[in-house]
């Protein structure tokens, strides 16, 4: 049984796709959406086997979703795209597989033949696309996305509720990434368990009386360092 979820705008092209999966009694549909950050999160509350996953999709496409996936949870990728040229870059991408739209029961089936065998899952750094930079971090609040550059992120915290970005004025925004995929995938640093700074906007490292030391940034605000990260942030500012 292949845990399966679908991921396009178009709620015809959902429906369309899950009448033709509905053919195969070894697929179990666990969730449909119709946006990105929807998908990463039922992604990470579900760990599916498979994610078939449109190209063109509005705010964040099926290529920038697949490059903010947490690499040590990647499931299988197809890809739908009704315009053949995105099926080289779907390739370019290490994914499973493509489909055309609209698409065949037949073609569809043969995808679904090399799911069934279970074959090896592509190299799940390829597949993350390693390489590729976020160019933006896309959080979530009062009912909208918000496209966070990285030039404007000034740190990153791991609380009990959740993941926060914090911008310039210290305000606060929620994303479904994890700090480990936004670790790799930004050119933030890694300072403490729960929490990655934008050295960029470094001020100041204060070494307190306790012991304890801090990040203090451009806006006065201070992120601790833990020691553990202590010697490789000294490193990286050639202290």
């Amino acid at each position: 049984m292949l845990n399966v979820i679908i991921v396009d705008d178009e709620l015809l092209a959902r429906e369309n796709l899950r009448c033709l999966l509905d053919n195969d009694s070894q697929i179990n549909i666990v969730a449909e959406c119709n946006n990105a950050m929807d998908a990463i999160r039922e992604i990470h509350r579900l760990a599916p086997d498979v994610v078939f996953l449109d190209i063109q999709m509005p705010k964040i496409n099926g290529l920038e979703m697949l490059s903010m996936l947490d690499p040590q949870t990647m499931p299988h990728i197809v890809f739908l795209t009704a315009y053949s040229e995105f099926a080289v870059k779907a390739f370019e991408e290490q994914a499973f597989d493509y489909l055309l739209k609209p698409i065949e029961q037949d073609r569809l089936n043969k995808t679904l033949s090399r799911l069934h065998k279970k074959c090896p899952v592509a190299d799940i750094n390829q597949l993350a696309g390693v390489d590729q930079q976020l160019k933006y971090i896309p959080c979530i609040g009062h009912n909208r996305i918000y496209l966070l550059s990285n030039d404007d992120v000034f740190y990153i915290s791991s609380k009990v509720s959740g993941i926060y970005v914090f911008n310039q004025n210290n305000n606060e925004y929620f994303t479904e990434l994890t700090l480990k995929t936004l670790e790799d995938k930004t050119s933030l640093i890694r300072c403490h368990r729960q929490y990655l700074v934008n050295l960029k906007k470094l001020k100041e490292i204060r070494f307190n009386d306790a012991g304890s030391v801090d990040i203090i940034l451009n806006n006065d605000v201070a992120v601790p360092v833990s020691r553990r990260y202590l010697k490789s942030l000294k490193e990286i500012l050639g202290l």
